[in-house]
């Protein structure tokens, strides 16, 4: 670290003679935030003081969501070993066999150690592709505006590689993140200037560009040749007699042992993040809670209903382990800066996300998720809720004042 802080102490006359102090000034606070605590604390009146700054928020969520990439990750590794096992198949024939004997893994479905592997030679490329991709954009947008390097990314680009299946190609990652970056948050001011969630609008962007990469059957399972869907697809086709029929019981729904996205397949993992998240004060309980009862009221209204339709019979149960959905409400619905605000408006925005999931999923059948567009509804009118809310406590107050 000194020896890099060195090297930039060396450049700064080049850049005083090039008339580019202000380039230079900008590069050193990237590094030094990046690299280094602040020196200077506000430690008196009439400063706030607090022990949670930006940095340890992130590291937080990172933590939080941690347990969602690792089953994930064990879970791509099951799957497709017992996908290997159906089929016959004994290699991948590709770098990623080398890549587990290296680490001494094989492909028995029955290790965890195995499954691990399997699926961190999947993750760790996805990750790496969204790190790259995403932190050119990032840095070079700080460095245009003179701004410093938010630490903000590194929660959006560890949820953007979680909410993606395994089997993307490499490319797409890259493009999803600079659309979600770019075209997400810098176009708009760049961090805490966001409207939308960056992580779902470089999703939403990759599911609407490129549909035969982000869903379909043959997307879920890293293997070749093998066709897997997910429970919610096989819902809204044969209503819940096929996901029994499948042989998915609702623990290994709620544990993540289900075809999926690499790190949303866990609802038992996302509740301990939720558990972090609200503990720490991050994320707002009220959010998570309203998202919650925005599908699980409508649902139970919807089981007295006789319907054709395969996904009115689905209990409320099995819609909060299927999809995506307490990934969405944990990590996703409780962005601050894209969600509301006022106490009031968190569950008004809330519940509206909830019940556009529920409607997104029973009555659109070419889209059985409906999380991620329900969040972005959400994201949209996350404003407007708050403007509204503020104007009614101000039209109550004045009628108590007289």
């Amino acid at each position: 670290m000194k020896r890099l802080r060195k090297f930039l102490d060396g450049l700064e006359p080049l850049f005083r003679r090039g008339g580019r102090f202000e380039k230079f000034h900008a590069l050193y606070e990237m590094v030094d935030t990046l690299l280094y605590s602040p020196p200077d604390l506000t430690r008196g009146a009439p400063h706030v003081r607090d022990a949670i700054d930006l940095k340890r928020v992130m590291i937080l969520v990172v933590f939080a969501v941690t347990p969602c990439a690792v089953i994930g990750m064990w879970n791509i590794g099951y799957q497709a070993h017992a996908a290997m096992g159906t089929l016959g198949i004994e290699s991948v024939g590709s770098w990623r066999e080398g890549f587990l004997l290296l680490l001494g893994a094989g492909h028995d479905p029955g290790s965890i150690y195995d499954n691990f592997v399997y699926g961190l030679s999947y993750f760790l490329p996805i990750y790496a592709v969204t790190m790259a991709a995403g932190g050119f954009w990032e840095i070079l947008f700080a460095g245009v505006r003179n701004h410093e390097i938010n630490e903000g990314f590194f929660v959006t680009s560890m949820l953007f590689a979680l909410i993606l299946p395994a089997t993307i190609p490499l490319w797409q990652v890259a493009l999803g993140i600079s659309f979600g970056v770019v075209i997400g948050k810098e176009v708009f001011g760049g961090t805490g200037k966001n409207f939308l969630n960056p992580a779902l609008v470089g999703r939403a962007f990759l599911y609407f560009a490129y549909p035969a990469q982000m869903s379909g059957d043959a997307v879920w399972t890293a293997v070749d040749g093998f066709s897997g869907a997910t429970a919610l697809g096989v819902a809204a086709i044969e209503g819940m007699d096929g996901v029994i029929a499948s042989g998915l019981t609702w623990s290994q729904a709620f544990y993540g042992q289900m075809q999926g996205s690499i790190g949303e397949t866990s609802a038992a993992a996302c509740l301990f993040g939720a558990v972090v998240l609200i503990y720490t004060g991050i994320a707002s309980w009220r959010i998570i809670a309203g998202v919650f009862a925005g599908l699980i009221i409508p649902a139970l209204a919807l089981g007295f209903v006789d319907s054709s339709n395969p996904m009115v019979g689905m209990p409320w149960h099995w819609h909060i382990v299927l999809g995506g959905f307490a990934f969405g409400a944990v990590f996703m619905a409780t962005d601050p800066v894209t969600a509301s605000n006022t106490n009031t408006g968190k569950w008004i925005y809330g519940i509206l996300i909830g019940l556009l999931t529920l409607v997104i999923r029973v009555f659109n059948p070419a889209y059985p998720e409906g999380i991620m567009l329900a969040i972005l509804f959400g994201n949209i009118f996350a404003p407007i809720i708050d403007y509204l809310v503020v104007r009614a406590n101000v039209q109550r107050r004045r009628r108590r004042g007289g």
